[in-house]
């Protein structure tokens, strides 16, 4: 039986939320009400959108466990946030980034573009070691200045311990930078116990969102440390003073939002947001494991596939990679792909990435259609 909030076409099973997912119904009628509302009066409640994204701060801090919505500045993407780190800091001769060998080029190509600025890019090999976490903690020496990964990885659904990646540096006055695209809206997360300067996701994964909006988390120490990069109208401290001389930047996140907000995207991921927390995230996180542990176990089963995500991890995502021992990574997505098994090939297999509205009819269903290959 079909999640009410998710009515997807008949036949396709939506395993792909690690990519881009579905909007919810109720995210797809307010998009539909935006519209009308715009065609027909303009911006004549603006206020009202006002409203609605004071409210999408508020649920992103809620996920987050920000302590205040002025942590939280909307930005355009996981890469711009990175980019106004990147670009923010004060890097001098000698410094070095320590972050892990499987990030997505949008949490490595902006470090390693600053080399010519004399800062190293220190990759920690994740796999094959009984710590990933003192992998990346053996890379760190006194000139290392920033630590960035991201929470879960993408392509192997390795998920580290941030609370103890928060403390090693804090300990040591290390910047901690998390890139939580696959974590938010999928398990729970918390910036105060982890201890992280600076957090930033998409909306359009996990959190059910549309493309183009994500959040950008950072303390107000952290984001002092960063010079502006970016100008315009709405980073001011008065934002609707036009009139504003002198003016003074917003002393909150807010003044990484140069410009005219996206309205329409607000109004989208607010509505996918109300949703998920309605439905709690700790539910949530049950569920999306739970599926991911039923797709592990069936795969692991069966002696024609080989499942490359670590089944006894100490703490677990929703992201399943494995291949076939005998057939190519692309015949196995065509055959998955042409029974209706919305998937992706990533890193060295094919991933699978259910969310909490599938049924178990639904997990079991794929596994007929590995096992009848």
């Amino acid at each position: 039986m079909k999640h009410p909030e998710f009515p997807l076409t008949d036949g396709l099973i939506y395993l792909n939320h690690a990519a881009v997912s579905p909007w919810p119904l109720r995210t797809c009628n307010a998009v539909k009400a935006f519209a009308e509302q715009n065609t027909h009066y303009g911006s004549h409640f603006y206020p009202d959108w006002l409203k609605k994204e004071a409210q999408l701060r508020e649920q992103l801090r809620m996920l987050l466990n920000a302590p205040s919505t002025d942590d939280i500045a909307l930005v355009k993407n996981t890469s711009e946030a990175l980019s106004f780190v990147a670009y923010g800091l004060d890097w001098r001769q000698g410094d070095n980034i320590v972050s892990s060998n499987e990030e997505f080029p949008s949490n490595r190509i902006p470090w390693q573009s600053l080399a010519n600025q004399g800062v190293e890019f220190r990759e920690a090999v994740l796999h094959n070691t009984q710590s990933p976490e003192q992998a990346l903690f053996d890379r760190v020496d006194r000139n290392t200045r920033l630590l960035t990964l991201s929470s879960i990885q993408f392509a192997s659904g390795l998920r580290l311990d941030l609370e103890k990646i928060g403390a090693f540096c804090k300990a040591r006055n290390i910047l901690f930078c998390i890139d939580a695209i696959q974590s938010l809206g999928a398990v729970k997360f918390d910036v105060q116990a982890y201890h992280a300067d600076f957090v930033m996701a998409d909306g359009h994964k996990w959190m059910c969102g549309p493309e183009g909006l994500g959040v950008f988390y950072t303390t107000p120490t952290a984001r002092d440390q960063l010079k502006l990069t970016q100008f315009g109208w709405h980073m001011l401290e008065n934002t609707h003073n036009y009139e504003n001389c002198p003016w003074q930047i917003h002393p909150g996140a807010r003044r990484f939002e140069c410009g005219s907000p996206n309205m329409l995207g607000i109004h989208a991921l607010s509505s996918s947001l109300s949703l998920l927390l309605e439905v709690g995230i700790e539910q949530i996180e049950h569920t999306i494991i739970k599926h991911a542990q039923s797709l592990m176990a069936g795969i692991a089963e069966n002696d024609r596939y080989e499942l490359i995500t670590h089944r006894a991890a100490p703490l677990t995502s929703g992201i399943i990679l494995f291949r076939h021992k005998t057939r190519t990574d692309t015949e196995l997505l065509h055959r998955l792909q042409g029974q209706g098994v919305a998937c992706a090939h990533r890193g060295a297999g094919i991933r699978l990435s259910p969310h909490f509205y599938h049924s178990e009819s639904e997990i079991m269903r794929v596994l007929d259609i590995l096992n009848d290959w």
